[in-house]
């Protein structure tokens, strides 16, 4: 045994195994390494990369906040905007603006209701080629219903109005079915135009207590060219026919005098006149003597076969046709333009 342990340590001393292979200076190289190696894991960043850090995402917090400022205040903006836009929507307009610039007035039939039709003059302000070719039409949409309607089929633009080098007097007939405010909407093939917004009125919209002989039909019989003359005296009317002493200096919503003068009455003790006011620009129908529709006549007086003092209220100020009704008949028509 012994024997056999001497051979193997000749044997190793004879092998690669001889000598020392980790000297001093090996083992300083591998220390120095492993020190290295840790010296890599613990190192901290450097200081400039924090604060590329930080003004990376200082940046990134402010762009986004600004974005949401921007977005916040654009969004109210664009609330204020279509709120300003809907306060506006209906209030009633007979013509159609944009920048600035006037595109088009529509003028309604002055006696225009529902459930009729009527005719309208349309006022096309650009020139001719703007329309030349193109198909228009129109449709209405009721306010309180939101009911839409077409009430001009489409319609070729071939020539200019009569007597114009564009559409300045382009005319059609319309009829809407009901009452209330109505936007007329304008389309040039297919595409809007513009639009305005107007007062239809229903046919049975007369005071409840007003005589039954008034009918809505009478307003029709209206000549607004047909004013009230001066006829001397004082007095404002159509000669030979009716006139009032006190048209000519009116006041509005209080009770003033006027005297009623007419022409041609051969009883007037036993006759009374109706006098119904209908005010042009708001299509609506006054009682105007403060005592009711109603008042005797007396006898002659300024010349006149009979005369009737009264206390009239005009609320407001506008054209005004007066149309005076004896034996339930229309007798006069007086119209005057009153200001103050």
């Amino acid at each position: 045994m012994e024997k056999d342990l001497n051979n193997l340590r000749k044997a190793m001393d004879s092998s690669t195994h001889k000598g020392i292979h980790f000297t001093e200076s090996h083992k300083e190289k591998i220390r120095a390494a492993v020190y290295r190696e840790n010296l890599a894991v613990k190192k901290k960043p450097k200081l400039s990369i924090y604060l590329i850090t930080t003004l990376a995402a200082s940046l990134f917090v402010l762009l986004f906040y600004t974005n949401i400022i921007d977005n916040l205040s654009i969004n109210k903006n664009n609330i204020q905007g279509t709120n300003q836009r809907l306060a506006n929507e209906w209030e009633v307009r007979y013509h159609y603006s944009r920048n600035g610039k006037t595109l088009f007035s529509v003028f309604p039939d002055p006696y225009l209701y529902a459930g009729k039709t009527f005719g309208y003059m349309i006022s096309f302000k650009e020139p001719f080629e703007k329309y030349k070719g193109k198909k228009l039409e129109i449709f209405a949409i009721h306010k309180e219903t939101g009911e839409r309607v077409k009430v001009l089929p489409s319609t070729k633009i071939t020539e200019p109005s009569s007597g114009y080098t564009s559409l300045g007097r382009f005319t059609t007939r319309l009829l809407i079915p009901k009452g209330g405010l109505w936007r007329y909407e304008f389309y040039f093939n297919n595409k809007l135009y513009g639009d305005v917004v107007l007062e239809v009125r229903d046919e049975s919209t007369l005071p409840v207590n007003i005589p039954n002989f008034v009918q809505r039909r009478d307003f029709e019989k209206i000549d607004w060219n047909r004013r009230a003359v001066n006829l001397g005296n004082h007095i404002m009317g159509n000669e030979n026919k009716s006139g009032v002493i006190g048209a000519d200096k009116p006041s509005l919503g209080i009770n003033q005098k006027w005297m009623w003068l007419l022409w041609g009455i051969e009883n007037p003790k036993e006759t009374k006149v109706t006098v119904v006011g209908f005010h042009r620009e708001t299509q609506t129908v006054h009682q105007i003597l403060t005592a009711g529709w109603s008042i005797g006549l007396g006898g002659e007086n300024k010349g006149a076969d009979a005369h009737a003092p009264s206390s009239v209220n005009l609320p407001q100020s506008g054209e005004w046709a007066i149309i005076l009704y004896v034996d339930g008949k229309i007798f006069d028509i007086l119209v005057y333009n009153i200001t103050h």
